[in-house]
């Protein structure tokens, strides 16, 4: 499903307009009135830097480093609900991988990297390309790995019934694509940057701009899911999901630089992400921050 939002907490749509039949003219947009009861950006921001700021006088006086998610991150009002509570169970893999699908090089068609051509026409935004690595903790390739990746079109609208919010669905654009790891653990996609879109966390709540991606080692027990930004935005700090890391060697991780050197001419920019499975500078996953329910969306 798309993005690791949770749009059950999407409400309908706020907007209501005057369509009835004796109208002369388009009434005015109106919207329905804020909450005042609801909890505002200054509010989340105020413990997010009391949070932040503790982190830094641990950190200052010897402890380590927090390099994944609290699984309870207090300004993200969610995660109580969201994380587990009890002890894992085993599972034996070989019996989950005999109700697992399967897949292989021939089911995975190398057009299903271009987010773009995907419809009749072109989708609106900005068109980018996103590639980089797939790596193990010692920098060493991890080949014929299956990668997706979901997200929002460039006004922030997902391509999902619960997503109701009043932005425009772009028709030709869907915003789902996947592709098989070269030997040199490389992948590649061409897609629409995405628009931020606001979530129900708390009163003007707005989601940076990021690109869901879901890893698939060699059985689909492995299954890791992430997120990836885009440098420079301004919503970094606002947001508690980006701010549940508390590092911010850590968090810097999900965020791709601008590669000039990739950047198609007169067509794409290009960012580029590399992807750390395990050891100390892995990358964050969610399925760790959020266990069972790691494969919704927000």
């Amino acid at each position: 499903m798309p993005e690791e939002f949770n749009l059950d907490t999407f409400n309908a749509d706020p907007v209501t307009e005057d369509v009835s039949d004796d109208a002369t003219e388009a009434a005015p947009r109106t919207y329905a009135p804020l909450d005042a009861a609801a909890e505002s950006q200054a509010d989340l921001s105020a413990e997010m830097k009391a949070i932040g700021e503790a982190y830094a006088k641990a950190l200052k006086d010897g402890a380590p480093a927090e390099t994944q998610p609290r699984l309870d991150y207090a300004p993200y009002r969610s995660s109580v609900l969201r994380h587990p509570t009890k002890s894992l169970h085993h599972a034996d893999p070989e019996t989950i991988e005999l109700y697992s699908p399967a897949f292989g090089h021939m089911d995975v068609h190398a057009l299903e990297s271009d987010l773009t051509i995907q419809h009749n026409g072109e989708p609106l935004g900005e068109r980018i390309v996103v590639s980089g690595r797939v790596l193990d903790g010692d920098g060493r390739p991890v080949a014929n790995q299956l990668v997706e990746i979901w997200q929002a079109n460039s006004a922030g609208r997902y391509i999902h019934k619960r997503d109701q919010h009043p932005a425009p669905i772009d028709p030709n654009f869907t915003g789902v694509g996947r592709c098989i790891t070269g030997t040199d653990g490389s992948y590649s996609f061409t897609t629409i940057k995405p628009g931020a879109y606001p979530w129900k966390n708390h009163l003007n709540a707005w989601r940076p701009a990021h690109i869901h991606f879901s890893l698939f080692g060699s059985e689909f027990t492995q299954r890791i899911i992430t997120q990836m930004y885009f440098p420079g935005d301004q919503l970094f700090p606002l947001d508690p999901i980006y701010q549940s890391i508390v590092d911010p060697d850590a968090r810097d991780r999900l965020v791709a630089t601008y590669d000039h050197g990739q950047t198609r001419p007169e067509w794409a920019l290009a960012y580029n992400w590399d992807i750390v499975l395990t050891g100390p500078k892995r990358t964050w996953t969610e399925n760790e921050a959020l266990g069972a329910e790691g494969d919704d969306d927000e």
